[in-house]
């Protein structure tokens, strides 16, 4: 069986698995690796030696879909001047001035008046006020998938969004939106740097400190949750064949205890009255390591930098943190081919670069490996993947921005609906993350169901025909537009090549795109001039609303077949 053959088979396996749940599985299919696949397919053991093979469209799309929401023409046409190692650096290459905050857009309704700051400006350095705390969680929310929507050509949106799920907090929970916002202007601007000295920073991060309990944590009564989930969620991972211990945790607690936040500076800070200033004998998965206890206000300081010290000389938190970021951006199952061949490569380069995530990810994304056919199209799209990508790749129009009312209001609607689809920017299920991304055997599976799938497809639809009005603005696609911006749109077999390539995460075949023309380009008919000649006319005409109702009507129904496919929810 071919390359291109198994790749297909492949895809067509996991579509016809991954999203219909109640089939039963074939005899065919074995239990490989907690991952249900064909008994002739075997998975790809190439590792890390750079790709060079070709960069054009197909790699550009595959490059651009993991590590950007959505791909869009635009992408594409300035990634193809770009040789496959500049497409990477230039993607890794991330701005790092802050983005505009979040606004006051809830002022203009007089049942929360905010004396404090006027409509229109930010309240990121407020005073806190538990009466506008809702209002402001929810302009943080919209305000995050303003940035996605908006999002340079780099990954910096991308990498957010993964440290958000791996330092997993609840805005629902921390009820402070200043604080909310703090964490994640926190992890944006270091989402490529220096892992270790994320680490250092979350631990005291106000809205971390409130979520597990840290502003708690104290000598008398030690709280050891923040010290758990440090080692289990954060650094070291809980599937290893030696492992830390419960009194490893509890002195990780003791070392953490004194952290305090300060609301009204919106700031931690560490209160050495409230510190364990005994010693810390931790176990031989740490080499015995003592903490030697401190006084005085740089002890809590001190501590924590043992504390990430100690835990960093393990090397199983390179490989922890490979392994999620190798599922975030490649595929979910690691089978010990690509554990030797992938993982731990990686991983020494990650210790070698003093835990710097930029190396990582470029030596990944300029593999053989990240190229290879197998590992294209293999990943169901997360919510918010599926609903940035599909309005950056119509170029769906939002309001400019000038009222704040008006853009909150449209911003916020897209975030509602990652939340019906399961996925709740700012609040995710629990400290672990999303299922989706942890969850053995079936990861991302678990994005599509009974439930989620429908209101995918309603979704679309709805943005097809009806569009979202509120606040005299109405979202909704310009299909004629995402045409006329594709190559040669008057040929019918251009056209249905270029939205397949764009909108399916893997390729069909030839006698689908034929009968996708046919059907809905052609209406039915048999020559190609069907099509070209009421674009031509259209073009020629463009403000009149008949020639235009024309291909529109056409353009409409066949975007609502394409994206109503399992293919489309395939990245």
């Amino acid at each position: 069986m071919s390359k291109i053959k198994r790749r297909q088979f492949l895809q067509e396996a996991c579509v016809a698995l991954l999203v219909d749940g109640t089939n039963p599985i074939p005899s065919s299919y074995i239990d490989y690796s907690n991952k249900i696949l064909p008994t002739q397919l075997n998975k790809t053991t190439k590792g890390l030696t750079a790709y060079s093979g070709s960069f054009n469209e197909t790699e550009i799309i595959h490059l651009c879909r993991r590590t950007l929401f959505g791909v869009k023409k635009t992408d594409i046409d300035f990634f193809k001047t770009k040789s496959l190692s500049d497409a990477v650096d230039f993607i890794l290459n991330v701005n790092p001035n802050e983005p505009t905050f979040p606004l006051n857009h809830y002022g203009t309704n007089t049942n929360l008046p905010d004396s404090e700051i006027p409509y229109g400006q930010t309240w990121v350095n407020a005073s806190p006020n538990g009466n506008l705390n809702s209002a402001r969680i929810q302009s943080f929310k919209a305000w995050w998938i303003g940035l996605m929507l908006n999002q340079e050509c780099n990954i910096r949106e991308k990498m957010t969004l993964f440290w958000h799920n791996h330092f997993s907090t609840e805005s629902n929970v921390v009820k402070d939106a200043r604080f909310v916002f703090k964490t994640n202007n926190l992890l944006r601007a270091n989402c490529l740097g220096n892992f270790k000295t994320l680490v250092a920073s979350i631990s005291t991060d106000p809205a971390m400190l409130v979520y597990l309990n840290g502003e708690q944590n104290n000598k008398t009564s030690p709280d050891e949750n923040f010290g758990r989930e440090l080692q289990e969620l954060f650094t070291v991972g809980k599937d290893l064949p030696s492992h830390y211990t419960e009194e490893d945790v509890k002195m990780a607690a003791k070392a953490m205890t004194g952290w305090r936040n300060n609301a009204t500076n919106i700031s931690s800070y560490f209160d050495s009255t409230k510190h364990d200033t005994s010693n810390k004998q931790f176990s031989s998965f740490y080499n015995n390591t003592v903490i030697i206890g401190r006084s005085g206000s740089t002890a809590g300081s001190q501590e924590l930098n043992d504390l990430v010290n100690m835990i960093f000389a393990q090397e199983e938190v390179s490989k922890f943190i490979c392994r999620k970021l190798y599922r975030y951006f490649v595929y979910y199952v690691i089978d010990e081919t690509i554990e030797l061949n992938v993982i731990q490569p990686l991983a020494k380069i990650f210790r070698d670069n003093n835990y710097n995530i930029t190396p990582v990810l470029s030596t990944l994304f300029k593999s053989e490996h990240f190229y290879d056919v197998l590992n294209m199209g293999c990943m169901i799209k997360q919510p918010i993947d599926y609903l940035i990508g599909m309005s950056r790749q119509f170029n769906l129009q939002f309001p400019d921005g000038t009222n704040p009312l008006q853009t909150y209001t449209h911003l916020a609607y897209v975030q509602q609906v990652g939340l019906a689809l399961g996925q709740d920017i700012g609040d995710p299920p629990n400290v672990a993350g999303w299922p989706a991304f942890y969850q053995s055997p079936q990861f991302y599976e678990l994005w599509i169901n009974s439930d989620s799938l429908p209101k995918r497809n309603q979704i679309c639809d709805s943005l097809i025909y009806n569009g979202f009005n509120r606040q005299n603005f109405k979202l909704i696609l310009d299909l004629t537009a995402f045409a006329q911006q594709l190559n040669t749109p008057e040929d019918p077999n251009a056209l249905i090549v270029q939205i397949t390539k764009l909108l399916y995460g893997i390729d069909v075949s030839q006698t689908i795109k034929n009968e996708l023309k046919t059907s809905f380009l052609l209406s039915g008919q048999s020559s190609d001039h069907y099509w070209t000649d009421a674009w031509n006319a259209y073009i020629a005409a463009p403000t009149d609303t008949t020639k235009k109702s024309i291909v529109n009507t056409r353009l409409q129904a066949l975007i609502k077949y394409v994206c109503g496919q399992a293919e489309h929810q395939l990245c």
